[in-house]
Parts: C-alpha cells; sequence; structure tokens
C-alpha cells in the first residue's frame, strides 16, 4: 500500500507540473480570442493536495 501511495503522490506532482505549464502557457497566449476550456487552475489545486495528501499517508505508514 504504501509504494501504491508514494506513486499516487509522483503521478499527482507531476500533473501539477502539468498544469501549471498549460496555465502558464494560457495566459501568455498570442490570440486571446482562442480560450481553453480546461480548467487548469483548478486542476493544479487538486493535483496539489492530492500530491501532498499521499505524501503525507506515504509518510505516516513509514
Amino acid at each position: 500500500m504504501q509504494v501504491s501511495m508514494l506513486s499516487i503522490g509522483i503521478g499527482a506532482a507531476i500533473l501539477f507540473g502539468v498544469a501549471e505549464i498549460a496555465s502558464w502557457r494560457r495566459n501568455n497566449r498570442r490570440d486571446v480570442e482562442q480560450v481553453g476550456f480546461m480548467p487548469w487552475r483548478g486542476i493544479a489545486l487538486a493535483s496539489a493536495a492530492v500530491a501532498l495528501f499521499a505524501t503525507a499517508f506515504w509518510l505516516a505508514g513509514k
């Protein structure tokens, strides 16, 4: 179980990085009329929370 919590934490941290890069690209786009439909800020917030909780559970089980 502990290995799965660590892998969930790592996956969520990677997703957080991808969402932050996508959010930065959205904020710095050239054509203002081309808006996307993905809520990158919400995805980043949720993935950061999952990464923190999964890492905490992994550390508590050690």
